[in-house]
């Protein structure tokens, strides 16, 4: 029974990466394959390259709570992983490894974690994969059996086990998730523009261009010649910001006539705050704590933190942690009272507990994460 259709195939040709196609009436607007999204966001685009390390650095510092990490099943052959899980968790999970993770899940949708097994075929090394570089291998069912890594001219098939596969979720897509890049393309080609708008400016003494005009009074014009021996001065003489000031002497007939910003060049840069304030939105991060002036949606900094930790940080990471967990038959999660961000909630709860009158002391300290009653 073929529940997929005809993208059930083992065989069928791999699906390209196209993330956030879009047009416009005069053709491409902006880039649609990952590889050159990420270097117009990430490798060329500030607000964006911000936002992800923001995300994925807070990712890769969270601390794993290893005293929670417990066998499920005996998954893999040595009995000594089983015994030693919460000591090796620290050596799977590295802040490095959680930080690539995050990276690939933001942009690509998808984090591929290959599994090294040591020599006793324990789990010993997690290894991330570059994501652009995999592909699902579905059996006749529709469903993974296995992954293909390719980079340069060789090619590595993986079975399914030996992958952990960490996906956004995709309405679309059975197999492959969704990044945060295909919606924040529009506000990254904006952002860009704005950018090399402004750059532009800059180099013609940070104003727009004047007129140059000639009005000799018998309504004759510049001859050929004359008008081209003119644009050369003027783009040798006068143009580019290390000519900004210079002074101009014109010949008979011609008088300079400055022309000041039009509404369409001051809205650049409310343009480009827009953009910078929707790529923000994208990435799941607050934008004042990318440095956009006039955000008023958070009392403070503090909150603005906050709210990026309880909205993006912990669900990725535990997003993360789940996967990896699931593979390799332990119970993980972030240890929340480790975060110096989320201090503040863990006092208002503190407070709220111990003034509970009706809660016992071993009641207390189990909802405070405590066993109930004192080692």
């Amino acid at each position: 029974m073929r529940w997929f259709g005809r993208k059930a195939a083992s065989e069928a040709p791999g699906r390209p990466f196209l993330l956030g196609a879009a047009w416009g009436s005069g053709g491409e607007l902006w880039p649609r394959s990952y590889e050159a999204q990420v270097r117009e966001a990430y490798l060329g685009n500030a607000v964006a390259q911000r936002c992800v390390r923001l995300v994925s650095e807070a990712v890769g510092s969270v601390a794993v709570d290893e005293a929670g990490a417990e066998a499920k099943e005996r998954r893999w052959p040595s009995a000594d992983y089983v015994s030693t899980s919460s000591g090796r968790v620290g050596l799977l999970l590295s802040g490095g490894l959680l930080e690539t993770a995050a990276t690939h899940l933001l942009l690509h949708g998808n984090a591929f974690l290959h599994v090294g097994l040591d020599a006793r075929g324990a789990p010993g090394r997690l290894f991330a994969l570059r994501p652009e570089r995999v592909k699902v291998v579905a059996d006749a069912s529709g469903w993974p059996s296995g992954y293909r890594y390719k980079a340069g001219g060789a090619e590595r098939s993986y079975a399914a086990e030996a992958v952990i596969h960490v996906r956004g979720v995709h309405p679309l897509d059975d197999h492959y998730g969704l990044g945060c890049l295909g919606a924040a393309a529009a506000a990254v080609a904006v952002h860009n523009a704005a950018a090399r708008w402004n750059k532009a400016l800059l180099d013609n003494a940070a104003r727009p261009s004047g007129a140059l005009v000639y009005d000799p009074g018998d309504g004759s014009v510049l001859a050929p010649a004359q008008y081209e021996r003119l644009k050369a001065e003027m783009a040798a003489e006068f143009a580019g910001s290390g000519n900004a000031g210079r002074p101009m002497l014109l010949e008979g007939g011609l008088k300079w006539q400055a022309l000041s910003l039009s509404p369409a060049d001051m809205d650049f840069v409310e343009i480009k705050a827009a953009a910078a304030r929707e790529i923000a939105l994208a990435f799941g991060v607050p934008p004042m704590l990318v440095g956009l002036p006039g955000d008023n949606a958070y009392a403070n900094y503090r909150e603005a933190v906050r709210s990026l930790w309880r909205l993006t940080v912990l669900p990725m990471a535990g997003k993360i942690l789940d996967a990896v967990g699931e593979r390799l038959g332990l119970r993980l999660a972030v240890d929340a009272d480790q975060v110096s961000a989320l201090h503040a909630d863990r006092a208002e709860l503190w407070a709220q507990v111990s003034a509970a009158d009706f809660l016992s002391v071993a009641e207390k300290r189990e909802m405070l994460g405590f066993s109930r009653e004192a080692e």
